[in-house]
């Protein structure tokens, strides 16, 4: 049985935790979904198109999860989607004009960061919310998978990988900080 970790002053409560998870999540999937797009508008004939649609399907399965969740729970959508449509898609056409390392590299910072937060948040729920948790770890593992699978396709050989790589990691987190609070 894990045990919650002592609220500190400043915490969310449960509900706040709740509604920031899937406020959240639901923010991400929605970005991801949009970084897939934009690669595959650039990459869409590339050898490397199926292994992009592949994760772009199951990244809209989350999404599809987070949106039948939101209203479920009543928890509205970040206020900062219209940024998120734009910047995500640019981000993936960005990378993909790259070449089709550098859009294994984005996938692989993206999906890095996400599998620390996704990890976070397991932690965070404790016993609480089983089912969401359940959900939560189960795509987990799906973007462990995409981290892997873009490094398997060559991520570290993209142009100015660590750089590349440390700026995506840093508009990511940025974006799940804002998002839990938008």
């Amino acid at each position: 049985m894990t045990k919650p970790r002592r609220r500190l002053a400043g915490d969310p409560d449960p509900r706040q935790l709740v509604e920031r998870i899937l406020r959240v999540d639901h923010a991400g999937e929605y970005g991801a979904k949009r970084i897939y797009d934009g690669q595959l508008a650039v990459l869409g004939r590339s050898p490397s198109a199926p292994t992009i649609r592949h994760m772009a399907q199951q990244e809209q399965e989350h999404l599809d999860a987070f949106d039948r969740l939101l209203p479920q729970r009543r928890v509205r959508p970040t206020l900062l989607s219209p940024l998120w449509h734009v910047g995500g898609f640019a981000l993936g056409a960005v990378s993909a004009l790259m070449g089709e390392k550098a859009a294994m590299a984005c996938t692989e910072a993206v999906e890095d960061v996400i599998d620390q937060h996704y990890a976070r948040q397991i932690e965070k729920l404790g016993d609480a919310e089983p089912a969401l948790r359940e959900t939560i770890a189960q795509f987990r593992a799906d973007e462990i998978a995409h981290r892997d699978t873009a490094r398997a396709e060559g991520a570290a050989e993209a142009p100015a990988y660590e750089l590349f790589s440390k700026g995506v990691k840093a508009i990511t987190r940025t974006a799940i900080w804002l998002s839990e609070r938008i």
